[in-house]
């Protein structure tokens, strides 16, 4: 099953312009690189919907909260270990 992952933008890491951008996006404090390419509006504090690293759109807090918390209840964050990288 492919799922994207609501995690929130904390820091823009790299602009070739304003289309391509990357940034560090939190999920419940484990850190990865995003592109940001597919969400150009977003901003440092937003919450973005993620999947195969790259955020495919932007949602409201709360809705990233529940989508996360309902992924934690079912084990689909595996990925998201460090450990298993």
């Amino acid at each position: 099953m492919c799922l994207s992952i609501p995690g929130k933008l904390i820091e823009i890491t790299a602009v070739l312009d304003e289309t391509f951008r990357t940034g560090k996006v939190s999920f419940d404090g484990i850190l990865k690189e995003v592109s940001l390419t597919l969400v150009p509006e977003a901003r440092i504090g937003d919450y973005v919907m993620v999947h195969v690293g790259a955020a495919i759109s932007t949602v409201n807090e709360e809705e990233a909260r529940k989508t996360f918390e309902l992924l934690k209840q079912l084990g689909e964050l595996h990925e998201l270990d460090p450990e298993g990288e």
